[in-house]
């Protein structure tokens, strides 16, 4: 699948569309992502700031995307678990960048190279248009190279 499909079909999902989320950057090598989220009547909370429901869904999928993408049809990628810590209110735009190193793949391919599960944390941060930090996520990705049945 080409990657102006990918972007395009995430920007339509319902869950992202009816949030304010839009994917606005996936590098050519899968290794960086870009994703903002603007405040909208529709996805802020009681006190007018964005819902934190909304703040973790912008941070869903997307390591498990690319490294689907990164790694190929040899390997399962599945989110294992999350935890978001809140910082501080999110008002107005906020965007959060999805950084995969090449050393993570390295280490990646390593730890599975005999067929092992292996699990993997990366870390996101959610940003104001100012730069100041308004969320960090935690994402475990249980990862594994096929066997030769699968």
């Amino acid at each position: 699948m080409k990657r102006w499909f990918i972007k395009h079909m995430l920007n339509i999902y319902p869950p992202y569309l009816g949030t304010g989320i839009s994917v606005k950057t996936i590098a050519p090598d899968y290794k960086y992502l870009r994703v903002q989220m603007k405040l909208y009547w529709y996805n802020r909370n009681y006190v007018r700031t964005h819902f934190g429901g909304s703040l973790y869904a912008m941070t869903d999928p997307f390591f498990m995307l690319m490294l689907i993408k990164i790694l190929g049809k040899d390997y399962v990628v599945w989110d294992q678990a999350a935890e978001i810590k809140f910082i501080k209110p999110g008002r107005g735009t906020v965007s959060a960048e999805f950084k995969i190193t090449d050393g993570a793949v390295e280490e990646i391919i390593a730890q599975t190279a005999g067929g092992e599960k292996y699990f993997h944390d990366f870390e996101v941060l959610i940003n104001d248009e100012q730069g100041g930090r308004i969320a960090r996520v935690t994402k475990k990705l249980y990862i594994r190279r096929k066997r030769k049945k699968e």
